[in-house]
């Protein structure tokens, strides 16, 4: 008596057995996307390859969202409670937005690691070095003098925008420190997410990204990103995560 479930093939004759193919597999880590691909040694042959998607940018948003809900509401109801501190974070720990792709990561290899007969795994531990990727000619005692060196920030600032207003040109008026990239979107305080702008600007660009208010003017947008130094946060998040995967 035969069943249809589990599926069965019968063979006919006796099959030699073939010997398994030695198969590695390497995974390329990055910020936004990892690479993962099954390779034969002895041919160097892909047998498989996939690019997986990380979605740290959109985690780290929901939870800034969720802080501000929590802030609003305690401003509402509960003010006369005193804030609830920190928690004491423990040794290696990462926000939840970078532990994200080392999860997500190793939960794909465990699934490769059932259905393929895997006898090594190669990861590329790539380390960045921040202040080279900034200023390639930097060597010795310049790593610890930082880049503003000799400056107040917003004397840096007037000198690197041209001491006039990014977004109008206006000189001879005030000028504001402003968020290229709003920190309710991501942005970050460091140098290269500032500009200057004057008062007005300020207000009408509100927490609007640079693509959004300069979506009428792109020979303007093409010239500030031009000026605007590097973002560092993807080397960031790759150097924060590399060592996690031998940690399981």
């Amino acid at each position: 008596m035969f069943k249809w479930y589990p599926a069965t093939i019968i063979l006919k004759k006796s099959v030699k057995e073939l010997p398994l193919p030695y198969l590695e597999l390497r995974i390329d880590p990055g910020s936004k996307f990892t690479g993962i691909a099954l390779v034969e040694i002895e041919t160097e042959t892909i047998v498989w390859a996939m690019e997986l998607e990380h979605r740290g940018l959109s985690i780290s948003e929901n939870l800034t969202a969720r802080s501000n809900v929590r802030r609003g509401r305690r401003n509402r109801n509960t003010r006369y409670r005193p804030m609830r501190p920190n928690h004491k974070k423990q040794p290696g720990w990462l926000p939840p937005s970078l532990q994200h792709r080392v999860y997500t990561t190793m939960t794909w290899v465990k699934r490769i690691l059932a259905l393929a007969p895997i006898k090594s795994i190669a990861v590329e531990r790539v380390k960045f070095d921040m202040q080279k990727l900034e200023n390639p000619e930097i060597e010795g005692i310049e790593y610890q003098q930082g880049t503003l060196q000799g400056y107040t920030l917003r004397e840096v600032l007037l000198e690197h925008w041209g001491r006039k207003c990014a977004y109008c040109d206006a000189v001879n008026v005030p000028l504001e420190i402003e968020h290229i990239q709003p920190k309710s979107k991501g942005g970050s305080d460091r140098f290269n997410n500032l500009t200057l702008s004057c008062h007005q600007c300020n207000q009408n660009k509100s927490n609007q990204s640079v693509e959004e208010f300069l979506k009428n003017d792109p020979v303007r947008l093409n010239n500030i990103k031009k000026h605007q130094k590097q973002s560092l946060r993807d080397a960031a998040a790759v150097n924060s995560t590399r060592n996690k995967w031998f940690s399981w």
